[in-house]
């Protein structure tokens, strides 16, 4: 039997990890479930992996296996919200589960979707819980999903869940295009700017460069003149090196990404910028207060809804802040003080929080927060957009216009040299 290894949160929040003989990892979950575990990672060893890779007992050829193997498909976020708000009015017309499945596996022309249904339908019937079906999908249904489907199929409101999960996926992917659309407008407007600079440095300068040593015969170029010479000479001389250069410097930075230190600290730098901080800031709390109020009205525990906020935070400063908040409620205290002391969320968020907690109403209290800020979010970038249209069209014209100017003022004394004489 193969041999898995396990991490649960027991019903104190405490994380423990080990080792499972199973049949699959439904097996282990539900095995966990009777032991008043809350299973979050179930992973097959290298054991298990190898009893499960060898030679199929249907005698199917090898070969022909591993050419029909394309990989995992994956639905898109986009995708998954329409799915999600179809099932919660099917389930909420009447349809039983498997029934629901099936219709919108019909229905559907996406490949990825009609594959997940099917498995997840043949798995249900199999005798597997809906949260357990979609498990076998990690890529497609993230540890907030999974366990807010495992909070509806407790509560027996399934439909209920779908909807809010629904809401939920709309409003975060509606703030993130917010963000995206405020970050996408400077960075096209800068990569043009630089292109029509590096037109101009590459292929216009050289020419009026080869007129003024023809005409000025040795004489001195103004500074700036000489300034903007000095650096179109480097971009056509040195331009592979600079280029090598830029693609080490590119691979640097996202190994350094990549790693849980170099996350945390771009993280804490993206929150301080001048312009796009207070936005990503705004972002983050709302995206914060939705995940956790969702959970909480859902009916996940505390300590494990702050769990899967940690993880599906999207920013590393707000994931740290999240885990000293959980230990300091395991500990028994409230979650007010901890996020004080975090020193990222403002006095009106954790005064909102502190009031939800006083009155039993902090799920409430969260969606109200998240509402705020999204409002906040919008407003910054309407201001941020507003704002950055002119400084781009001024910033681009005082490039431009200090390139020509360079290049007039030597003009300017040809042209006294050619009427003197």
């Amino acid at each position: 039997m193969p041999l898995f290894q396990y991490t649960a949160m027991d019903s104190v929040g405490k994380e423990k990890k080990g080792k499972m003989e199973a049949s699959s990892e439904d097996a282990v979950a539900a095995s966990l479930k009777e032991q008043g575990m809350f299973p979050t990672s179930i992973k097959a060893t290298k054991g298990a992996a190898k009893k499960e890779s060898g030679p199929a007992k249907d005698g199917k050829k090898k070969g022909m296996s591993m050419s029909l193997n394309f990989g995992p498909m994956v639905i898109k976020v986009k995708d998954l919200t329409v799915l999600t708000r179809q099932l919660a009015i099917l389930l909420d017309a009447g349809l039983p589960l498997i029934r629901s499945l099936r219709t919108l596996e019909k229905q559907s022309r996406n490949p990825a979707i009609k594959k997940t249904l099917n498995d997840a339908a043949n798995s249900v019937e199999g005798g597997s819980t809906f949260s357990e079906a979609l498990s076998q999908h990690p890529k497609s249904f993230n540890k907030l999903y999974l366990n807010m489907v495992r909070a509806g199929e407790a509560a027996g409101a399934m439909e209920l869940i779908l909807n809010r999960l629904a809401v939920f996926m709309e409003k975060a992917a509606r703030i993130v295009g917010k963000v995206k659309s405020a970050l996408i407008y400077p960075c096209v407007v800068l990569t043009i700017a630089l292109l029509i600079t590096s037109g101009l440095m590459v292929f216009i300068v050289p020419k009026f460069q080869k007129i003024f040593q023809d005409l000025l015969a040795g004489e001195p170029l103004p500074a700036l003149t000489a300034f903007v010479m000095k650096i179109s000479e480097v971009m056509q001389t040195q331009f592979i090196q600079a280029g090598i250069v830029i693609a080490v410097f590119g691979v640097a930075f996202k190994i350094f990404s990549k790693t849980q230190k170099g996350k945390y600290i771009i993280d804490w730098v993206l929150f301080r910028l001048p312009l796009f901080g207070p936005i990503i800031s705004k972002s983050s709390i709302s995206r914060f207060s939705r995940t956790l109020g969702t959970l909480l009205s859902s009916g996940v525990p505390v300590l494990n809804a702050l769990i899967i906020v940690k993880e599906t935070a999207g920013n590393e400063t707000v994931s740290k802040a999240v885990q000293q908040v959980h230990d300091a409620v395991k500990e028994g205290e409230g979650m007010a003080s901890p996020l004080a002391a975090t020193k990222i969320f403002p006095d009106m968020v954790i005064s909102m929080i502190e009031v939800g907690e006083e009155t039993g109403k902090l799920p409430e209290m969260l969606e109200k927060v998240a509402d705020t800020y999204e409002e906040e979010v919008d407003n910054a970038v309407s201001g941020l957009t507003s704002m950055i249209e002119p400084l781009m069209i001024v910033g681009l014209a005082v490039i431009v216009g200090t390139i020509v100017i360079a290049l007039f003022m030597p003009l300017i004394k040809i042209i006294e040299k050619i009427g003197s004489s």
